[in-house]
């Protein structure tokens, strides 16, 4: 069954979002031979081929003073004038700050079945099936929409992107924005640096929980960070007692990640923090205490001081990346 796909990109700090390559593969892969459009929401056309050599068949970039900062009614008028063109099936947003406020807005306004948080798609007799991680990761649920149109977010880091392709070639298309009644303005946008790394789509995260002390106990994990390309994450017991910014924190009431890696250290485990990192695909604990519940989910413990550890692996890592 041929649908079409249209997925939302997203452009953060000067690049697109490693999550909207993943879009649009599910995009490709639920398509079955229908067209999958990426849109850029005030932005220029200079990420336009990136996006079709990572799979998209067209860019429309949608281009307006209301849509520079994101604004739920700048956005949600924007994306529905273009949706109104391609006529879509599935729309695609990836489960960020972004994409959860504005992807059930869309479903509400167009009657679609929405899924949110989904970490795997696949196509099963037909029909599109969503896997999405419920009880803090304990379980995972199945969802399918059996009629009408399907709006869904993707968690980060959980699908593949395709590979580039460097002569892959597709549509262009620049319009402009729709008159819109905005009710609120962006005027200025500050953001709390978290060391530079998004943390939500990084590879690599190095977190501190209560085990840091204080807020110079996060320097060495900083700095591990540094060498490794990573983004810094803390637990909520770390940003309670003020060593850092909540923009950090990972767990049931912060952030999710799903990176390559995670390293936690001075992070005794608690069940609210595993329900924003338990996904990892390897977890690295560093904790005194041998008996402390991260143990539990991680895949290498290292029973040890995270003062005398973190700056041992650091220089490791140093060697190891030195010599190529």
């Amino acid at each position: 069954m041929a649908r079409n796909v249209l997925v939302v990109a997203e452009v953060r700090n000067g690049a697109l979002r490693p999550v909207s390559f993943e879009c649009i593969a599910a995009g490709r892969l639920v398509a079955e031979g229908g067209s999958v459009t990426a849109v850029l929401l005030g932005q220029d056309g200079a990420f336009a081929q990136e996006l079709i050599q990572r799979g998209a068949d067209k860019v429309v970039v949608v281009k307006g003073a209301g849509l520079a900062q994101y604004t739920p009614d700048g956005w949600l008028s924007a994306l529905q004038a273009v949706a109104q063109d391609v006529r879509p099936d599935v729309v695609f947003t990836g489960h960020t700050g972004i994409g959860r406020d504005l992807a059930p807005r869309f479903a509400q306004r167009n009657g679609a079945g929405m899924v949110s948080d989904a970490i795997d798609v696949k196509v099963v007799d037909g029909q599109v099936v969503f896997t999405r991680a419920i009880y803090a990761g304990k379980a995972y649920a199945k969802q399918v929409i059996p009629q009408g149109q399907i709006v869904a977010t993707i968690r980060p880091n959980n699908l593949a992107a395709l590979e580039p392709e460097a002569g892959r070639t597709g549509d262009v298309a620049e319009v402009a924005a729709p008159a819109a009644d905005l009710r609120t303005v962006v005027k200025e946008v500050v953001r709390q640096s978290t060391g530079g790394v998004d943390l939500t789509s990084a590879k690599i995260v190095v977190s501190g929980g209560r085990g840091v002390k204080s807020a110079e106990g996060f320097a060495p994990l900083r700095e591990l960070a540094q060498v490794l390309g990573a983004a810094v994450g803390a637990s909520r017991a770390a940003c309670d007692a003020g060593y850092c910014d909540y923009a950090m924190q990972v767990g049931q009431t912060g952030k999710t990640v799903t990176p390559d890696l995670y390293i936690a250290c001075g992070i005794s485990g608690a069940i609210q923090h595993l329900a924003g990192m338990s996904a990892s695909k390897v977890i690295v604990a560093i904790n005194k205490d041998p008996e402390a519940p991260i143990f539990k989910v991680a895949d290498y413990g290292i029973v040890g001081d995270l003062f005398e550890v973190v700056p041992l692996l650091t220089q490791e890592f140093k060697a190891l990346l030195a010599q190529g």
